[in-house]
Order: C-alpha cells, then sequence, then structure tokens
C-alpha cells in the first residue's frame, strides 16, 4: 500500500519461491509433514497385550469378549498402592494383561516386574472367579489415547452382568468450595457415579460445580454411554508422592460390597504398605 501520493509500489510476487515455502505460507502439509505426522500417530497407539489362555502374550484383544462381573480400575500411584497392599495377593491373582503405550509424559513395556514409581498398565485376574477382573494404572494416558484405552480394553469384556469401581487421586487444590481448602480434612474421599449404579456409596457424592477429568472422567463416562453400573471414587490430597496416608484413605472402601470379599488380611496389608513405601523411598534415593 502507498503511503504517500506518487509513491511507486511494487506489487508482490511469488516467483523464486519454491513449493515448500508456498506450501508453508499457505498453512499446508507438506509430504515431509505427513510423514512426521504418521509415525507421531503410530507411536502413539495403545497396544493391549492379553495372555488370558496359555501361552506367549496375544496383542489386541482377546479372541472373544470375555464374562466379567467385577472391574476395578485403580488410576494413579496411590490408587494402585492400596490395591497392592490391602486386595491384591500373589496367592490369588494372577497377571492377565499389560498396556503399552507411549506420550511425552511416559512409557510404558510389556514387562510385570514394576517398582511402586514405574509407569505401568497391568491387569490381573481372581484365580478363585475369573470374571472378576482387576486393572492398576500407573501411567498417564494422553487425551489422544484415553478412547483407544477404553476400546480395546473394554471391548474385550462383556457389558451384560458388568460393574466397575474407579480409584483416583486427585490434589486437594482442584476442590472447589466456599470454605478455604486450608481447612479441610485432607486426605478425603468423595464420589462420582453413573445412573445404573444402584448400591449404597462409602462417601459423600462429589458436590457441583466440582468435575473430573483425564482417564478416570474417561472411564465413568463410557460407563454412562453404555449403561454399565460404575462409580468413582476419588481421593482428594494435598500429598504429590506416595504415602501413608493417602493410600489409608481409600480404606472405607474394604467395607464395599465388590470389595468386600476381596480384602486380604488386614495385618499383613499393613506390614506390605510399609514394605511397599519402604522400597519406594529407596528407589527414590537414588536420584537425590
Amino acid at each position: 500500500m502507498a503511503t504517500f501520493f506518487g509513491e511507486v509500489v511494487v506489487a508482490p510476487s511469488r516467483a523464486g519461491v519454491d513449493d515448500e515455502e508456498s506450501a508453508e505460507e499457505a498453512g499446508e502439509e507438506t509430504p515431509e509433514d505427513r510423514e512426521i505426522r504418521r509415525e507421531l500417530e503410530k507411536k502413539r497407539e495403545i497396544d493391549v497385550l492379553w495372555t488370558l489362555k496359555s501361552g506367549a502374550p496375544a496383542e489386541g484383544s482377546a479372541d472373544e469378549p470375555f464374562a466379567c462381573s467385577k472391574f476395578i480400575v485403580a488410576i494413579g500411584h496411590s490408587a494402585a498402592a492400596f490395591l497392592s497392599s490391602f486386595i491384591l495377593d500373589s496367592v490369588c491373582w494372577e497377571v492377565v494383561g499389560v498396556v503399552k503405550l507411549w506420550n511425552e509424559w511416559c512409557r510404558t513395556s510389556n514387562t510385570t516386574n514394576v517398582l511402586p514409581t514405574d509407569s505401568f498398565c497391568l491387569f490381573y485376574r481372581l484365580i478363585s472367579d475369573p470374571t472378576v477382573l482387576l486393572c492398576q494404572c500407573s501411567c498417564y494416558v494422553a487425551e489422544d489415547q484415553q478412547f483407544q484405552w477404553l476400546e480395546k480394553v473394554f471391548g474385550c469384556m462383556r457389558k451384560e452382568g458388568l460393574q466397575v469401581t474407579i480409584l483416583s487421586t486427585c490434589p486437594v487444590a482442584d476442590y472447589k468450595t466456599q470454605e478455604s481448602t486450608l481447612t479441610l480434612p485432607s486426605p478425603f474421599l468423595k464420589a462420582l457415579k453413573t445412573k445404573e449404579f444402584k448400591e449404597q456409596v462409602c462417601c459423600p457424592l462429589l458436590e457441583q460445580p466440582n468435575i473430573v477429568r483425564d482417564l478416570p472422567a474417561a472411564v465413568l463416562s463410557y460407563c454412562q454411554v453404555w449403561q454399565i453400573p460404575a462409580v468413582l471414587y476419588q481421593c482428594y490430597t494435598d500429598v504429590i508422592k506416595l504415602d501413608t496416608v493417602t493410600i489409608e484413605a481409600f480404606k472405607p472402601l474394604l467395607s464395599s460390597k465388590i470389595l468386600k470379599s476381596l480384602v486380604k488380611d488386614v495385618s499383613e496389608s499393613t506390614k506390605f504398605l510399609k514394605k511397599l513405601l519402604t522400597t519406594n523411598e529407596t528407589h527414590n534415593n537414588i536420584y537425590i
């Protein structure tokens, strides 16, 4: 545009601009960009490896959907440690599946020998009742991977007669209340359930305008859409690392109908919890 009358203005020309720069200016993808995007999308695919039958792990879903009456999902290190301490017993449970995923925040493998601080997602089956399935998910599942996780995990189960229980933790700073969060007796439990869940919950329901997010919200939403009875127990805590107080905040759930029959010896559970936290502290000292 001329800035004064009589100024000679040279019209812009695209001569000499190569195709790649032209495509970039026009907001179009170059072949190299498309190849990079395809490689990233492939790398971010989630693989579920099942060993429901004897033999080597099988990638993808099981041969056909299997019956599942109870599916307990612990999301996060504290919730996973709670199940390890009070529910899981190497004599009663067997590993039947593992999730392999990669994103900016974590990467997992198909190993089952994990430390409390590792990122992992393992599935266990109760030996005495194969319809009871348990999942420990200590890895971060990105937003663009959550749908894959849901489809590949729930796609292997029959939805008839299925009941889901979700355990997760959340910073107490995310809890919305008219009171000061400094006066709240942290940690504390809140529950959120689907319309089909008719049993009594073990703690107060989550009040509006509070919301849940990430994988716990995705699992609960999936259950709501598919009309699966499900309840989410979210522990609000002010501690970001594994600690006894946060893990034991889930103990009221041991009296729930779905977990009552799965509880192991509480005295032994307390010893195992102390050992678990000691192992965690020893592992963390490596990085000091």
